[in-house]
This record gives structure tokens, C-alpha cells and sequence, in this order.
């Protein structure tokens, strides 16, 4: 009787000294690990323990301590893209995750637009989605999207799930998301993952640290969970919910789709984006990496009852690529839709935020840059304007002139300018101004861009600052 208690007792003791890893949900089955680097894992296991970490690519095996909360981090060495392969946990109990690809992994965040599914929303479609959805299988594309969760405090793990591209699981995915990852994965021919962390709606304020935003008073943080009056836009809470637990998850870079919440906003756009991203990479830890963000597209802002030009905030928008190291914006000018917030195009949006990454981050070459307004000279009644970025002619898309240019004089009253081109300048005129002072593109709620150069839209811009 008493070797049996005896034995009962070992067996209970020896069950509570084994248990087993615990892995935040991003860590998992199927998922892709960044290629050539130190890719960080994390979890919890039994304090003051010992985790042994085997990867099956170079069956090294790792050694990481937990600590007196049992939470423990360890980096291994991920070899060139490739897979599938596997990783052995063991605190005295073995957990293995299977089927890890090997390649270039990036976050997307942003509202809706970036959120936005190829399925679309209520009568709402994405251009060409039945078609890319039929043929979107690939099983070396890998998606993940966080699930919402808005939190007063910083939580450590989300909820979701890595899934493979096949039609199913691509059309209830992010399609700005998809068509990014899509382009990534037929130029590179190497495994992607898309991480997805987007709330429709979302303020920029909502993805930021409460230090962070000391900067700018109007923005009211939370100082207990009643405060949170909306899920998606009061500051910090998608950064705690959403964003927090994939700090540190190592990948190559961001793509941004984000700012339609923020127009009315607008004056303190720039500030607060540069602001954002780089408190990102200071929590990250791993540089300067790439943030390519998406310009909001047109769209008719009085239907919504707001009382602001939606081109103030594609200003503030354009002005971060200037103040934040590697950083570059997707014009989408031509991508909106004047009588929705939630554009169809979303393969332009993917596909140009490709460009910027598969240009700059990967060095592919003959991939044009963005052009953009550089300044104006005026020459009498004549104003001329120039551009940097723009080695080719620039051109209008849709015919020998276009009907968004206006021109004022000293009174600021702008009125519609003749415009013609000559190379990569733009000259313009009107009978009306004598003595033109300023000049303006498209700087409108809506208006359907037809400033090109090179095969890629012009941004709208103005010279005044009236």
C-alpha cells in the first residue's frame, strides 16, 4: 500500500515538473520564418526551466531558460528560403510544429482597406477577384490574419492561423494583402507570409503606444478600460490587442494601408505616422526595416458628411516618405471610386506596394519610381511644373490634356488651367489669371488621376499653402 502511494505521488510530481510549451498562435503549424537571419521564438513553459529548441533544417538544438513567470526567447539560425521542415519543443515534453516554410515574411496593417477581403464587402466587390481567387493556389504563399481584438492593456498572443493560397482561403483574406504577396512570390520564386493586422475604421492612433503619442495632445488615451468609447479608435487599444504580440516576430518589413479615418485629422498626419513607424522599429529591433504604405485613395468625402478635403491628408501622406528613412508611398490616384470609401482596385494597391518592395528592399531592376511634384516656375501668364523622379516623359492617361490642373493669382481664386506637356514638364494657363502665383493637381476629395509617368500615377499636390 505504500509503494503504491509512494508510486502515485511520483507520478503526480512528475506530471506538475512536465509541461508543455506554450507558443503564442503566430507560432505554428504551416508558418513561414524569415530566411537567412536570427529569427526569434517565444513562449512560456514550466519557471525556471530548461526549453530545447531543435530546428530540422540543421538539427541544431537550442537551449533557452525561463524565467521565474516561465516566459523564455530564444533566436535560431534560419537557413536559405526552402522547407517544408520542423521544430521540436522540449521542457520534458515534446511539442512539434510541422510544415515551416522558409522565405520573406511581412506584416500588413492598416483599416479597412488594407482589412478588406477579396470577397469584398456588402456590395461592395474587389476588381477581378472570382478569376485570382480560382487560380491563387499556391502552397508556397502563406496567410495569417490576426482576428480583431481591442485591449486596454498590452496582451501576449492573438488569435488565427496560418493558411496555405488556395481559392478558399484567398477569399476571405486581405486583397491588397494577397495581390502584395502574390507579386512578391512570382518575381522571387521563394516561400511568402502575410501577417495580417487590420481593423476597418481604424484610427492611426489606435496602432500607437501611449508614449508615443505625448506628442499630440488632441489624441485622448485611455486611462482605464471605460474610457474606450470605440474599439478601433480610441488610442493604443489595437496596438495592445492586435499589434503588441507580434512585436518581435522577425520579418523583412510593413506594408501600410491605412489614413481614411484620420482626414479630418489631417494637419497632424505626417508627424504622427513618422512617429508611428518609427516606434515600430525601435520595439522591433531590426533597424530601419522597409515600411511602404499605400496613399489613401479619392473618394467623395461629402457623402459622409465631412467637411474637409481628403487631398490634405494625401499632402500629409506624401510629406513621410520625405522625413522617414526607408519609407516610400503607393500613389493611387487612379484607384478610387468617387461614391466608395472602399475602392475595387485593390490589385493596383498589391501590386504597387510590390513594386516599392521588390525595387528597393530586393534590388529588382527596371522598376520606375513614383514620380512627384518637385516645383513651379512662372514665366509671365505661364506656369511650368516639374518633377523629380521623373527621367521619362510624363503624360496624360486619358488624352492630350487634362481637366484637374487650376491656377490662381495673387486674389487665391483658382480657376481651371489649360494644360499641355513638354517632356516631364506640365505647363498651364488661364485667360482668367494674368499673373499666376499657384498651382494645383487634382487636390480634391475626388477626382480620377490622369498625371502619369512611366506607367504609374502622380500624386495630387499643390504649390500654394493657402
Amino acid at each position: 500500500m505504500k509503494k503504491r502511494i509512494l508510486l502515485c505521488l511520483y507520478v503526480l510530481f512528475c506530471m506538475a515538473a512536465s509541461a508543455e510549451v506554450v507558443l503564442p498562435k503566430m507560432f505554428s503549424d504551416g508558418m513561414v520564418l524569415q530566411r537567412e537571419t536570427q529569427a526569434n521564438l517565444w513562449g512560456k513553459a514550466r519557471k525556471n526551466s530548461t526549453v530545447k529548441i531543435t530546428t530540422s533544417w540543421n538539427q541544431k538544438t537550442y537551449t533557452a531558460k525561463t524565467d521565474r513567470d516561465g516566459r523564455w526567447k530564444q533566436a535560431i539560425a534560419t537557413p536559405e528560403a526552402g522547407g517544408p521542415y520542423s521544430i521540436i519543443f522540449d521542457d520534458g515534453e515534446k511539442t512539434v510544429l510541422q510544415d515551416i516554410l522558409i522565405g520573406e515574411v511581412w506584416i500588413c496593417s492598416g483599416q479597412s482597406n488594407m482589412e478588406m477581403q477579396m470577397k469584398g464587402f456588402k456590395a461592395q466587390p474587389v476588381e477581378g477577384a472570382i478569376g485570382d481567387c480560382l487560380h491563387s493556389r499556391d502552397l508556397q504563399l502563406r496567410m495569417f490574419t490576426v482576428k480583431r481584438n481591442s485591449q486596454f492593456a498590452p496582451v501576449d498572443t492573438v488569435s488565427g492561423s496560418w493558411m496555405d493560397a488556395t481559392p478558399l482561403h484567398v477569399r476571405d483574406f486581405s486583397a491588397t494583402a494577397y495581390y502584395f504577396g502574390r507579386e512578391l512570390r512570382q518575381v522571387l520564386d521563394i516561400p511568402v507570409g502575410l501577417i495580417v493586422a487590420s481593423w476597418g475604421g481604424s484610427a492611426c492612433e489606435a496602432w500607437m503606444t501611449a508614449e508615443w503619442l505625448r506628442a499630440f495632445p488632441d489624441a485622448k488615451i485611455p486611462q482605464s478600460a471605460t474610457d474606450i468609447k470605440s474599439q478601433n479608435r480610441t488610442p493604443t487599444v489595437l496596438y495592445n490587442g492586435m499589434l503588441h504580440p507580434l512585436i518581435g516576430y522577425t520579418m523583412r518589413g510593413v506594408i501600410w494601408y491605412q489614413g481614411e479615418d484620420n482626414v479630418p485629422r489631417y494637419a497632424t498626419y505626417a508627424d504622427m505616422l513618422s512617429t508611428m513607424i518609427r516606434g515600430w522599429r525601435t520595439e522591433w529591433q531590426q533597424g530601419d526595416f522597409p515600411f511602404y504604405y499605400c496613399q489613401i485613395a479619392p473618394y467623395d468625402y461629402s457623402l459622409i458628411d465631412w467637411d474637409v478635403n481628403s487631398a490634405l491628408l494625401r499632402e500629409q501622406q506624401a510629406k513621410v516618405e520625405r522625413k522617414v528613412e526607408n519609407c516610400a508611398m503607393a500613389v493611387l490616384m487612379d484607384a478610387g471610386l468617387e461614391y466608395g470609401i472602399h475602392p475595387r482596385k485593390k490589385r493596383q494597391a498589391g501590386e504597387r506596394l510590390a513594386y516599392l518592395a521588390l525595387g528597393k528592399t530586393y534590388g529588382v531592376g527596371g522598376i520606375p519610381e513614383f514620380a512627384r511634384y518637385e516645383g513651379v516656375e512662372f514665366k509671365g501668364d505661364t506656369a511650368v511644373v516639374r518633377f523629380d523622379r521623373s527621367k521619362e516623359w510624363v503624360y496624360f492617361d486619358k488624352g492630350t490634356t487634362s481637366e484637374l490642373f487650376e491656377i490662381a493669382g495673387a486674389d487665391r481664386v483658382f480657376h481651371p488651367a489649360q494644360a499641355w506637356i513638354e517632356r516631364n514638364r506640365v505647363y498651364l494657363r488661364s485667360d482668367q489669371v494674368k499673373e499666376p502665383v499657384a498651382v494645383r493637381y487634382a487636390f480634391r476629395n475626388w477626382a480620377d488621376g490622369d498625371l502619369f509617368c512611366d506607367g504609374l500615377p502622380i500624386s495630387s499636390f499643390r504649390s500654394d499653402e493657402w
